[in-house]
């Protein structure tokens, strides 16, 4: 064990040994999205104590384990990955039902987002077993909490976890246009590094919504920046070093008009009929609300019947 975590694992024992942990039940824990120090005294005390440990990668879990002074033998660490999930989870039940502790850990943050573990607890409670949550870190939350993109005081607040997008081009781009371009909260996304240019140049539909790019978080080199959609390829295409490590990309809320009424209304019927900046002029003026925010609106609500207009006009397969 290093020094640096010698003391910690002293302090998860105090902190944490008195507590009631059942056997037969299974603890899922999360783990450092890349500073080793971002570990609860709870989850050490626990990772030490359980009989065996789930993992999406044995190897990367015992190198885990071992930067914390845990010793685990190999028969002690269980591979349940997204390839084998289904399976695995069944071997896991039954070591449950016999009356064992195990913890389940995903390589990165909170299991069962959009890493593995949905199936192995949902196994596990359909066999009437208990889950255990251990909270800890999240890359998700960790940029959410940066990014000053959730509004808690609108209609719209709140934000949606849309996870990764299709890898193809054009099912990437149809998400996009169907379901993110007119949904008003904050959308949030992941993405791979060598798929990050794609995602970029495919959001550049986007305009000016701003979007935050949050990559290799709690690491040495983590870097967060807030880019209008239309400009994130060009912010990538700065330096080689801003492609690199993993990624989470906020989709800010859209600005919408309140509706008092009336703005919405008048704004619509408008837009039926005249351009989209000669439509919020006189809508502003007519209603008094913001025209920056009844543009906003429009842009959004444009952006949607053009989606339309667009699968309309797809051939069929």
């Amino acid at each position: 064990m290093s020094a640096s975590f010698a003391s910690a694992q002293s302090a998860a024992h105090e902190a944490a040994a008195a507590q009631h942990y059942p056997q037969g039940a299974l603890y899922v824990v999360a783990t450092p999205i890349g500073n080793l120090a971002d570990i609860t005294l709870r989850a050490l005390h626990v990772l030490q104590l359980v009989d065996a440990v789930a993992c999406e990668d044995t190897r990367h879990t015992q190198s885990l384990l071992r930067a914390y002074g845990i010793d685990k033998n190999s028969g002690q660490l269980l591979a349940v990955h997204q390839h084998n999930e289904a399976e695995a989870a069944q071997a896991v039940v039954q070591r449950l039902q016999q009356g064992q502790r195990v913890a389940y850990v995903s390589d990165a943050g909170t299991p069962g987002v959009s890493d593995p573990g949905a199936r192995l607890v949902a196994a596990v409670q359909a066999a009437g077993l208990r889950a255990v949550p251990l909270p800890g870190a999240s890359s998700v939350t960790t940029a959410l909490s940066v990014a000053g993109a959730v509004a808690h005081s609108t209609e719209h607040g709140g934000f949606v976890f849309a996870g990764f997008l299709p890898v193809k081009n054009a099912e990437r781009a149809a998400v996009i246009h169907k379901q993110l371009a007119g949904e008003p909260r904050c959308v949030v996304l992941l993405e791979a590094p060598h798929r990050i240019g794609e995602l970029a140049t495919a959001l550049a539909v986007l305009g000016d919504r701003p979007v935050t790019l949050a990559r290799e978080l709690t690491k040495q080199f983590e870097e967060v920046t807030t880019q209008p959609a239309h400009a994130l390829a060009a912010w990538l295409d700065g330096g080689p070093q801003r492609s690199r490590g993993e990624f989470v990309v906020l989709l800010h809320p859209v600005p919408v008009a309140a509706d008092d009424g009336d703005s919405l209304r008048v704004l619509r019927l408008l837009v039926q009929e005249l351009p989209l900046k000669t439509a919020v002029r006189l809508a502003a003026e007519i209603t008094g609300a913001s025209r920056n925010v009844l543009y906003d609106t429009a842009l959004a609500w444009k952006r949607g019947d053009a989606a339309g207009v667009e699968d309309s006009e797809e051939p069929a397969d």
